[in-house]
This record gives structure tokens, C-alpha cells and sequence, in this order.
């Protein structure tokens, strides 16, 4: 297989050419291409084995990344000045490739990024909560998984990926996958992981509970005890798994 870039700022992983969109992959992220017909190709993204289609121009050739975007989002632009034109966005977790830097910026195939909002390819962030409190305030997007629209699972995944930890894409395989179950009634804290079927969500704090959710439609705080007793009333069930990484 050949593997290739991802050449635009956030692409769709689909089920199928023209189907419903699973997961995203991020400018930068590469991938492996298992299938190529009538212009759409069937990736593996690298970062966790999630399979789809997306469209082959959003693919290019593989070069190294040497730097990540760790700033919730940032702007490209035109020249090395904050005032000149913006020319796209980009989200937590981008991949760049510098080709030349000054003082403040850095000059990459999308133009001149913001030195501060990103950090060398090996730095890795320690707190995986405090990577997803980044996210606070992003709208809610089934299969989202970047600062411009992300569910549950995406919020987990983005986390723990920028602090090197692997994770899976969805919160059902996250749930087999990640950390260790504890038992029924064991106190939470931060860092814990709560899954019920077909969500998750982090332990932020005492009673504090961080998760992208359709019913806020944004990735929010909300009290443990209120969230728990709200999901199981609209009838999602109770919490199915207590996780500690």
C-alpha cells in the first residue's frame, strides 16, 4: 500500500464514496491507501487504523512533519504579518512541514503560521484533560475530530493522541481498549473515563464531567451526578464502564 498525506485542512472519512461521514482525518495526518476507483480512494489512517473513503485530490505525497499545531486552532497567512490576508484554518492536532521560519512565524505550503501556536512534532503534552479543555465550547459533530466540530469520541481520541497515548476512534473500542475498569461505585477522578453506550466522557474535576454531547451540542462542563441522571432519562441507560488510564 502507499501511504499519502492528508492535503486539507479537515477531510471526512466516509462509509462509502458519497456515504455518511464516520470520522475526520486532519491536514497532515497520513494514511495508507488500501483502494483507488473513479476518483475516490479507501484509506487506513495511521494514527489509529480507522478505515474510509474520501475524495483522492485531498491526498498528497508524504513528507515529514516537523512541527503540530497545539493552539485550539490557528490561521495560515499570506505573508509573515497578522494583518495580512488569512488563507485557511487550521485545528488542534494539524501536522505541518516548515520550509523556512522567522521571529514570529513559520512558513509552510499554507503560508505563514503563528510560531506560538505550535510546538516540535516530539513535544507531547502530559495532561490529556487539559488538551481536551481546549476543545471547551466546540460545536458538536457526529464523527467530528477537530476544533471546528467534534463528539465524544473524537474529544478522547484528540486528547490522548496529542499526549502520544493510543486510542482508538470510536468510544465503543476506546471503551475495550482503554485503561483499567474499576469497580461499581469507586470514587472518580481527574483523568477517569465514563462510558455508557454509545458516548463517553472525561473526569475533570469533583462531580465535573468534560464531554462533547447532542444535547448541549458543544463540547462541555457538566455535573457528574446531573449528566448521569439526565442520559439515563432520555434513555441511553447508566454508565456501562469506569475507566482509569
Amino acid at each position: 500500500m502507499t501511504r499519502l498525506r492528508i492535503s486539507k485542512p479537515v477531510v471526512d472519512l466516509l462509509r462509502d464514496p458519497e456515504g455518511p461521514r464516520d470520522r475526520q482525518v486532519l491536514f497532515g495526518d497520513t494514511v495508507q491507501v488500501a483502494e483507488e476507483k473513479d476518483g475516490w480512494s479507501r484509506v487506513i489512517a495511521d494514527k489509529d487504523g480507522y478505515t474510509g473513503w474520501l475524495q483522492t485530490d485531498q491526498l498528497t505525497h508524504d513528507i515529514p512533519a516537523t512541527r503540530w499545531i497545539k493552539a485550539p486552532a490557528t490561521h495560515a497567512y499570506e505573508s509573515a504579518n497578522f494583518k495580512s490576508r488569512d488563507l485557511v484554518s487550521l485545528s488542534f492536532g494539524s501536522k505541518i512541514h516548515v520550509l523556512a521560519e522567522t521571529d514570529r512565524y513559520l512558513e509552510t505550503e499554507w503560508g505563514f503560521v503563528p510560531k506560538v501556536h505550535t510546538a516540535p512534532i516530539s513535544d507531547t503534552p502530559h495532561d490529556p484533560v487539559a488538551v481536551a479543555e481546549l476543545f471547551l465550547g466546540t460545536p458538536y459533530l457526529w464523527g467530528g475530530n477537530s476544533r471546528f466540530g467534534i463528539d465524544c469520541s473524537g474529544l478522547v481520541q484528540a486528547a490522548l493522541l496529542a499526549c502520544g497515548i493510543p486510542c482508538p476512534g470510536d468510544s465503543g473500542d476506546q471503551e475495550r481498549a482503554l485503561g483499567t475498569t474499576l469497580a461499581d461505585g469507586s470514587a472518580a477522578q481527574r483523568g477517569d473515563l465514563l462510558f455508557w453506550k454509545g458516548h463517553v466522557a472525561w473526569v475533570s474535576g469533583e462531580n465535573l464531567i468534560l464531554h462533547a454531547n447532542a444535547s448541549h451540542m458543544a463540547v462541555v462542563f457538566e455535573p457528574m451526578d446531573q449528566a448521569i441522571e439526565r442520559i439515563q432519562a432520555q434513555g441511553d441507560g447508566p454508565i456501562t464502564a469506569h475507566k482509569r488510564l
